[in-house]
């Protein structure tokens, strides 16, 4: 069986190659759903500051729908990896279906809510007056496709957790391109403004949900069916075991960028605007390492059930010595051209002024990054729920919200901007605790085996 064959491939073949060929699909599906709004934010921006700082308002609700269907991809798609690590294929197949169908309802659910409360969201995003008409527009139309979106992130996912991630990347990287391709014709040409980008952004998915579920009937992989739906206390609870530090990442993400927009908004939608820019950078960059972990994750998963610890270790270190190196190059020639950087963007001089400044403090700590990261996906798909929620709650939210609260009020500006650089810090000194104690407890089951 092709199954069978994908576990031995799995949990034997040499630990750093497995990784890179399965970590290069998840970096391009990682950067592509991450370009989703980055493109958009690139092509409005040539419209006007107002309607680049509602992309960046929006962006906080299109990456709470991104949450929740990371939350239902890695919740199943771990357990999944787990199952099949353990040969129980059946356990496997029923997981998938149920992950895929509860995303797709629960993102008709939040399509229906948001549109009942539509004003008062981009209000609540931070949205001003000048930005609401853009917000309303652009989110009026992008959250018609949340179950579109989040049943594509949880489809993807299952895939790479299956060891089939060159399947996800073509479904997912087929939708962002053509994404790019719609976007200026539906802006400029059919003068839609920045709807048309939403509109592009929601056909782009609904391409990218059928591309996946062609490419996971081929190779082996688990294919998603109804009859196979069967939402049970015991697969939802395994479900938000294995997503809920997933949920705890982006779900902080989303409220710690609401606070930010409406820190920044202080200063006026230039300082929205330059601060939203640096945020979709960062986050663009910051999905490369999330990618290259995503590709380990799988690996993890498999050795993690088959009980394979030295592999486990093996992959994990490598992991971070490669996403640091990453990191640090990232840093460096992201310092050097700040400037030439945000004017992609924007030519409004305060918008690039904000936006440098803000951009050089956000890669001070960047490096440390891969330690993060890597730790909370280690933690997450051995099932250490508790260390996974709060190692993922750390960095965009225990410590960066409570920055963006105070700091504000005693350096203006630059508190908001200092607030990221201290969080990524303090959540890197929580992760080196964490993976410690991990790796602790590896030693000592290895022991046990050899007993």
């Amino acid at each position: 069986m092709e199954i069978e064959n994908k576990f031995h491939q799995m949990t034997e073949a040499p630990i750093q190659k497995l990784i890179v060929s399965l970590a290069i699909p998840t970096i391009f599906s990682m950067l592509i759903t991450s370009f989703y709004n980055t493109a958009d934010t690139y092509f409005v921006s040539k419209i006007s500051t107002s309607a680049t700082a509602a992309v960046g308002v929006t962006f906080a609700c299109m990456a709470i729908i991104q949450a929740l269907g990371f939350f239902f991809g890695h919740g199943s798609g771990n357990y999944v990896s787990r199952k099949l690590g353990e040969q129980k294929f059946a356990d496997a197949n029923i997981m998938a279906s149920t992950g895929f169908f509860t995303a797709f309802l629960t993102g008709a659910v939040l399509a229906v809510l948001a549109e009942l409360f539509l004003t008062e969201i981009v209000t609540f995003l931070g949205s001003t007056p000048t930005i609401m008409p853009y917000a309303k527009d652009y989110l009026r139309i992008i959250i018609v496709g949340a179950p579109i979106m989040m049943s594509s992130l949880v489809m993807n996912n299952q895939l790479r957790f299956q060891g089939s991630a060159a399947y996800g990347m073509v479904g997912i990287v087929s939708g962002g391109l053509l994404n790019v391709i719609l976007d200026p014709i539906f802006i400029f040409t059919f003068n839609l403004g920045i709807a048309g980008a939403a509109y592009a952004t929601v056909l782009s998915q609904c391409v990218s949900l059928i591309i996946l579920y062609i490419m996971s009937t081929r190779g082996g992989n688990i294919i998603v069916h109804w009859r196979d739906f069967k939402p049970n206390k015991y697969l939802l609870k395994e479900i938000f075991a294995g997503g809920a530090p997933s949920l705890f990442r982006q779900g902080f993400g989303s409220i710690s960028t609401i606070i930010l927009n409406v820190a920044a908004g202080v200063y006026g939608d230039a300082a929205i605007a330059g601060m939203s820019i640096v945020t979709r950078l960062i986050f663009l960059a910051g999905a490369a390492m999330i990618g290259f972990g995503q590709g380990f994750q799988p690996v993890c998963g498999f050795n993690y059930g088959a009980r394979l610890f030295s592999r486990v270790r093996e992959g994990y270190i490598f992991s971070l010595k490669t996403t640091t190196v990453f990191a640090v190059c990232v840093s460096v020639l992201g310092s050097v051209f700040a400037k030439e950087i945000i004017s992609l963007f924007r030519d409004d001089p305060e918008v690039i002024r904000v936006g440098v400044w803000a951009l050089h403090y956000q890669l001070l700590f960047f490096p440390l990054s891969g330690l993060i990261v890597l730790t909370n996906m280690t933690l997450q798909t051995t099932r250490h729920t508790a260390g996974a929620i709060l190692v993922a709650a750390s960095r965009q939210g225990l410590f960066l919200i409570p920055g963006l609260l105070i700091l504000p009020k005693f350096l203006g500006l630059a508190g908001v901007i200092y607030s990221q650089p201290c969080s990524d810090l303090l959540s890197a000194i929580i992760s080196f605790y964490f993976i410690n104690l991990f790796f602790r407890e590896l030693e000592r089951k290895e022991k046990e085996q050899h007993c």
